[in-house]
């Protein structure tokens, strides 16, 4: 996911960024970032950036960066631009907190994190919000203990108000007092994640900050540092988090968290970006809505401030309309792997050649890839036993009804509406609706009660399959 375009170059358009830390999978949630990030982007004729936040050394894993940029290539948002990787970055983090130091603007702090811990719990025995108290922020350096290794405090405003005006949130604000002196530096010299994204944010040019409303207090802070570095401050723009049906916070409780899971369970991207972008904005009465309509229609007024409620049952009916809208032969290579797996082995041309004269028929009833794999396996080699529901058509009635019908598909006609009529004269015959022997003749092709137009199948299978599959059933 990268190439030779540098991600530090500015520009007069919108420059986004999406920054995910590697810890785990992409989570659904953050897919949606991405999502709403890519397109705004593409919708002003900005740019799309990735940066990989992985200095937390101890959780950050290759496995989690490969689940991420996988994830995207499969969502169709990747960046044109060479991924930057924060870890790389030390240095220059490192150096704007001691220019700070330098201007004034941070402090060398030499308390532990015993004397910290003392103090919160002091804050917290007279009813004050747990936090350091500042006891560096003016005292001597002369007096700095021996042997000690300082963190870089930011020196908080202490008076008035941040205010910040939120493309999504509206005017939030906080007062000063509210926030106490946070560290920049550790004491072993790495960069907190405040300092980290502020530095990278400004040195990639970023102008617009989209991103989940729980980083919102964060953005406070990291406006007072912008501000102490001299730096243009971004806009932002904090969108609701996902919610489960139940309008808790979404969990594993609530289902798939993951972009990942979603593909292994049979969903099309489109179909998880359209509904990903429907969580929480909106155009009209607009439900399918193609990757050019949305990135001609998506801009940042259009989300809403309400948490959106993720509704499986919502997104697999989405899911059935792209499959049913999809070329059938790009849905053949999506359900080609889980073929293979089922049967053990690739298929072969004849049943290759069946399924996708058949995809017509299967695609209406799927929902998801899985399901349309599995509806698919009735043009390969049934399995030995039947379904249980199945088996209640294995009796000597619906035996006879088939071997009926078994003498009058003896015809050189075995076309579509030659076969209905065949069916429906023998019915006819037999003196039974068209459903008793639909039934039985269905078990007997396919070895399910359910599967698409058994004229259809008869058609695709040919005479010779079909006949052969009577035969095994009628025993």
């Amino acid at each position: 996911m990268t190439n030779s375009s540098s991600p530090f170059q500015a520009s007069d358009k919108p420059i986004v960024r999406f920054a995910p830390s590697p810890t785990g999978y992409l989570h659904i949630g953050s897919a949606r970032t991405a999502l709403f990030n890519w397109l705004y982007a593409k919708h002003t004729g900005g740019r799309f950036l990735l940066r990989i936040e992985d200095t937390d050394r101890e959780r950050s894993t290759k496995e989690a960066v490969d689940a991420i940029f996988s994830s995207l290539k499969w969502l169709g948002l990747e960046t044109e631009y060479d991924v930057v990787f924060q870890s790389e970055r030390l240095t220059r983090h490192s150096e704007i907190a001691h220019k700070l130091v330098a201007d004034g603007k941070a402090y060398y702090c030499y308390c532990s994190p015993e004397e910290v811990e003392q103090m919160r719990e002091e804050a917290r025995a007279n009813g004050l919000p747990p936090r350091y108290n500042g006891f560096w922020r003016d005292r001597d350096q002369a007096l700095k203990p021996e042997g000690v290794k300082p963190v870089v405090r930011f020196r908080t405003p202490q008076d008035g108000e941040t205010v910040i005006q939120d493309l999504v949130q509206g005017e939030v604000r906080v007062q000063n007092k509210q926030l106490d002196d946070l560290i920049l530096l550790r004491a072993d010299g790495t960069p907190t994640y405040m300092l980290s994204v502020i530095v990278d944010d400004h040195d990639m040019h970023i102008s617009h900050i989209i991103r989940g409303d729980d980083h919102l207090t964060n953005a406070f802070r990291q406006k007072q540092i912008y501000e102490a570095c001299g730096w243009n401050v971004p806009e932002f723009a904090h969108i609701p988090l996902i919610h489960g049906a139940d309008g808790a916070k979404l969990s594993k409780r609530h289902g798939a968290m993951g972009a990942g899971e979603y593909k292994d369970m049979g969903f099309l991207p489109e179909a998880l970006c359209n509904y990903l972008l429907k969580l929480g904005w909106g155009h009209g009465d607009d439900e399918i809505i193609s990757t050019s309509q949305a990135i001609e229609w998506f801009d940042l007024p259009g989300i809403g401030r309400a948490p959106a409620r993720l509704d499986m049952a919502k997104m697999t009916n989405l899911n059935g309309h792209y499959i049913r809208a999809a070329e059938n032969k790009h849905l053949c290579e999506l359900i080609a792997p889980f073929l293979t797996e089922k049967l053990g082995r690739p298929t072969t041309p004849i049943e290759s050649d069946r399924i996708l004269r058949g995809m017509d028929g299967l695609k209406e009833r799927a929902k998801t890839i899985i399901e349309l794999a599995e509806g698919a396996l009735v043009y390969a080699p049934l399995p030995a036993d039947y379904d249980e529901k199945a088996l209640t058509f294995c009796n000597d009635t619906s035996k006879q009804y088939v071997a009926a019908l078994r003498t009058a598909l003896l015809t050189p006609d075995f076309t579509h509406d030659a076969l209905e009529a065949i069916m429906r004269d023998c019915a006819q015959t037999l003196d039974i609706k068209l459903g008793a022997l639909a039934q039985p003749l269905r078990v007997a092709l396919t070895h399910r009660t359910v599967s698409p137009s058994l004229f259809e199948v008869m058609e695709i299978l040919g005479k010779d399959e079909t006949l052969a599959r009577i035969d095994s059933y009628l025993g």
